[in-house]
């Protein structure tokens, strides 16, 4: 898993705070929906050339990091 902490970046006044790709505009949420809709990491990295291959497997490491974190309370 690629170490996401250099690339995901959090600011408040950015996109109202979502985690984005290096300070670009991109949140991470961007790219996990151009995944689930289909689009390889070539076709995003072509549609948004400042983009790199780590940035979009960057994502992926912060969704799983995030998805190992969270706590299901059953009713």
């Amino acid at each position: 898993m690629i170490d996401y902490k250099g690339i995901i970046t959090l600011e408040p006044a950015k996109r109202g705070g979502k985690p984005c790709i290096r300070g670009l505009r991109i949140t991470v949420y961007d790219v996990l929906s151009y995944l689930a809709a289909g689009m390889s990491i070539e076709e995003i990295i072509s549609d948004f050339p400042s983009l790199t291959r780590d940035d979009i497997l960057a994502c992926l490491s912060y969704a799983a990091d995030r998805e190992r974190h969270i706590v299901i309370i059953s009713a």
